[in-house]
């Protein structure tokens, strides 16, 4: 194994490439190195699925949480709901959640209190959180601490935010994941902090079938891209792929145990 995908959503593949079989989109990453895939859930409503996607695979692991995104009746689960879910041996991470001001505007407390209550299960289980973040840099980080997240780290998936909130997250404990973004040529400053990051602070993904890397930029992400984020940011430092594969590989397992 090389490269792990941090972040991908195996049950919303693209599929119509590889004959409409997960397992062909999953050979074809192994043929690029890639070793092992975490697929995170966005909705409770897709979780059946992604745990059944887990336990077929074994290269696969999976996460439960609620998409800050995603409208629900109600308040939305509980701590005590999401650590239940979690408690299957192929589930190692709570999430994604966290606070996105881009999607969603106007009272947002909801979407506080819904990222309080997976913080919560996360330390209820002992298992990483997987943090969404955009344009709401100041209360994702203040939510984190009030919470004391760093109890049991994560990462900042997607990266998308500035220096300093990057220096903050890693104060915290949590790893710094960049996905197809960086090789974007308009990215500059995202390239700038794959730059500063420290090498054991990284982890790298595809958020697939979203934001495919240059040269794919455009078309539908897959897991087997995760190599063009990996050969773009050693490019970026100077290094050896191999050895950003090595470090990036130990870091998600140290994260997601």
């Amino acid at each position: 194994m090389l490269f792990v995908d941090s972040h991908c959503h195996l049950d919303q593949l693209d599929l119509a490439t590889h004959d409409g079989k997960l397992a062909n989109a999953l050979a074809a990453a192994g043929k690029q190195g890639v070793g092992h895939f975490l697929c995170v859930c966005c909705t409770l409503q897709d979780f059946p699925n992604i745990l059944t996607i887990a336990h077929t695979y074994p290269q696969v692991t999976a996460s439960v949480g609620l998409h800050p995104n995603e409208i629900v009746e109600g308040p939305g689960p509980s701590a005590e709901e999401l650590a239940l879910l979690a408690q299957d041996k192929k589930i190692v991470a709570i999430g994604e959640t966290g606070l996105d001001y881009y999607r969603s505007t106007g009272d947002l407390s909801w979407q506080h209190e819904r990222f309080r209550q997976h913080i919560r299960a996360a330390k209820k289980v002992n298992k990483a959180l997987i943090i969404h973040s955009r344009q709401a840099r100041a209360d994702t980080l203040r939510i984190l601490q009030e919470e004391e997240a760093a109890t049991v780290g994560g990462v900042m998936h997607c990266f998308t935010e500035d220096w300093e909130m990057a220096k903050a997250a890693m104060d915290l404990g949590f790893y710094i994941s960049f996905s197809g973004i960086v090789t974007f040529s308009n990215a500059k400053e995202l390239q700038s902090i794959a730059k500063q990051v420290p090498l054991e602070r990284m982890m790298i993904e595809t958020d697939s079938p979203y934001l495919a890397p240059v040269p794919h930029r455009g078309k539908p992400n897959e897991p087997a891209y995760v190599r063009h984020v990996a050969e773009y940011i050693a490019q970026l430092r100077g290094i050896d792929v191999i050895e950003l594969a090595n470090q990036t590989t130990t870091n998600f397992f140290n994260c997601f145990k």
